[in-house]
């Protein structure tokens, strides 16, 4: 029997990190104890599991994203739709695509989106956010290189599901902000 009023939570590290990142671990934790969420698996991308520093093209990654979603909501014997998914960085991204291209989800939370490489704001990273058609939770530094307040008001306009930004003082990886952030994201599944 399936449940239907449960989720399961994927979490995904940036590219420089595993799944054993703090953050990543401080949103496991809360997670759960939001009592909403039922089941929930860290994840490390295939590269990171053959000692590679350079991180997996995206067809990899967003192959392994769906594998690893697919693993998960059979574990917790929950409906693929009951899925959210995320992490930081990169992570995020992935999860992001894996959802556009199709994987059912029931959320994206996007831990400091690269919604461009530092100094690139030409080179955006946001060409699949038109098929983003479910509630989304942006949580990143005021301070990101990767992207500030201002250009992810510009460019999640385009993501026709229900935006939530969060924005906290600090860069890429928010400093002493795991707690806030868990705290956060565990809030914003509560309301999913």
């Amino acid at each position: 029997m399936l449940m239907t009023d449960s989720l399961a939570l994927l979490l995904t590290p940036g590219a420089g990190a595993d799944r054993t990142h703090h953050t990543l671990v401080a949103v496991e934790a809360a997670a759960r104890r939001s009592g909403r969420v039922t089941s929930v698996s860290r994840l490390d991308f295939p590269y990171r599991k053959a000692g590679k520093r350079a991180p997996d093209k995206a067809p990899v990654a967003v192959a392994h994203v769906r594998a690893a979603a697919r693993k998960l909501v059979n574990r917790a014997k929950l409906d693929p739709a009951a899925l959210v998914l995320g992490g930081r960085s990169y992570g995020g991204r992935m999860c992001s695509m894996a959802v556009a291209e199709g994987l059912p989800a029931a959320g994206l939370v996007l831990l400091s989106y690269p919604l461009h490489p530092p100094g690139r704001p030409d080179r955006l990273r946001v060409e699949h956010f038109g098929s983003l058609e479910l509630p989304v939770l942006f949580i990143s530094g005021e301070k990101d290189p990767f992207g500030t307040p201002a250009e992810f008001d510009e460019h999640v306009a385009a993501i026709p599901g229900p935006v939530t930004q969060c924005w906290l003082p600090g860069g890429h990886d928010p400093r002493n902000q795991d707690e806030v952030i868990a705290a956060t994201v565990a809030s914003w599944l509560a309301e999913l």
